[in-house]
């Protein structure tokens, strides 16, 4: 609004001012005019990981006739369920976009997540986990994650439960070498031996190496390399092998070291040729969608970045 100021009579000064307010409305009427520019993945970008199910492990041929193990993850209607952003006591900001999977009968599903559920617009799920991401990572409640989240030829962690085995040895559990098959050992082979000293100090170190309970733990296998995916099956393809059973649930997301760490370093460095591993041009930003998947071939497979182990070198 305009304000006109009077000093003395005869003398008029005119002081046009404008509020802050019209100010505020007229930017926010040309931002809205301008269309939104898409969502660009950038390194100092982190995107949110998927919740997948572990079918088994099987074996394929790369283009130059070498076998190699992969082991093999599924989607099972992976949505977004909240989007978390909490302010710390140092006044940093913590963001984080929370998935569910695996839809569950709604009679054995609690009246605290029912709710939770219904608020999000989604099915109930067995399994609810929250993934830290970047501000701009943020996905709208109620997106339905696909295989296509992922780039065939990018690197990704699998975090799980390990397969427990029970109370195990020192040889089992920690690879050690065990005491001599002769020359004076009597029944004693597989044992561990001392674990201490004398009477200074005159106590077991604690973490010292000794028998117990072995596997059953939260497990990260790094820089797992995606060989291919199904977008029809929602099917994802890690060559190696993953931690936990058949069945169980496991946490895919960007590799931290080989992928994240590495694209920011090269990108400080000036090496925009190495931000991306070799072969990968993008990645879907904020994530890969049911509806990027639709555009999607069937199956879409990494092709072998190595050279023929049939050949010599030269």
């Amino acid at each position: 609004m305009l304000r006109h100021l009077t000093i003395k009579p005869g003398t008029i000064t005119r002081c046009r001012q404008l509020h802050t307010s019209v100010i505020r409305c007229a930017e926010q009427s040309v931002n809205a005019s301008e269309p939104e520019a898409p969502a660009k993945w950038t390194p100092d970008s982190i995107r949110t990981g998927v919740i997948a199910r572990k079918r088994g492990m099987t074996t394929f041929w790369d283009d130059h006739g070498a076998f190699y193990p992969v082991t093999i993850l599924q989607l099972e209607n992976c949505q977004v369920t909240a989007n978390i952003k909490t302010v710390r006591k140092d006044e940093s900001v913590y963001h984080a976009v929370q998935v569910a999977a695996s839809d569950r009968p709604w009679k054995t599903t609690t009246h605290q997540m029912r709710g939770h559920f219904s608020k999000a617009g989604v099915p109930a799920k067995f399994v609810v986990k929250e993934f830290p991401v970047t501000e701009d990572a943020h996905i709208p409640i109620g997106t339905t994650l696909s295989a296509a989240h992922f780039v065939p030829g990018q690197y990704v962690d699998v975090v799980a439960n390990s397969i427990g085995k029970g109370f195990a040895g020192v040889m089992k559990r920690w690879n050690f070498h065990g005491q001599h098959e002769s020359h004076g050992t009597s029944r004693s082979h597989r044992s561990a031996g001392s674990t201490g000293q004398h009477q200074d100090p005159g106590r077991v170190w604690p973490g010292k190496k000794m028998a117990g309970r072995l596997g059953g733990e939260r497990t990260t296998q790094q820089n797992l390399y995606v060989a291919r995916i199904d977008n029809k099956l929602n099917l994802i393809y890690v060559r190696g092998c993953v931690p936990g059973i058949d069945d169980a649930h496991v946490l895919v997301r960007d590799a931290k070291k080989r992928l994240r760490q590495l694209a920011k370093q090269n990108n400080d460095q000036g090496l925009t040729e190495k931000i991306l591993p070799k072969g990968v041009l993008d990645l879907p930003f904020p994530a890969g969608t049911k509806e990027l998947a639709a555009k999607l071939p069937p199956v879409v497979a990494a092709p072998s970045n190595r050279r023929s182990p049939f050949l010599p070198y030269s």
